[in-house]
């Protein structure tokens, strides 16, 4: 199965259960994908990439701020540590679906 596929897969489990309203289905479609479609893109959007990260980007700023909040060092399993680890491999199933319950969900409560 390609990873299209399974994120297909993924969305629509996503949707079932989470029962947006019947006249929210379509802005719950719009916005599981527009979740998607953020993590698929933000992180390379935003200087996170597979060669780490750009200088002078956003990244970069988010990075020297964490590194001066935490005292030196970016903390592991933070924002800009997990944001990296998307942008170098990849997001995983799991993400994706948390992002298309996330963006389905929101655009079903924005419509009402």
């Amino acid at each position: 199965m390609s990873k299209v596929s399974a994120i297909i897969c993924i969305t629509l489990i996503a949707s079932m259960a989470i029962q947006p309203s019947e006249a929210g289905v379509g802005h719950w479609i719009a916005g599981a994908a527009l979740g998607v479609t953020a993590i698929a893109f933000a992180p390379a959007a935003l200087g996170f990439g597979a060669l780490g990260i750009a200088s002078g980007s956003t990244a970069a700023g988010m990075m020297s701020a964490s590194a001066i909040a935490s005292g030196g060092g970016v903390a592991a399993g933070g924002v800009v540590a997990t944001m990296q680890s998307i942008g170098a491999a990849g997001a995983s199933y799991g993400a994706y679906a948390t992002a298309a319950a996330a963006g389905g969900a929101a655009a079903d409560y924005l419509a009402k």
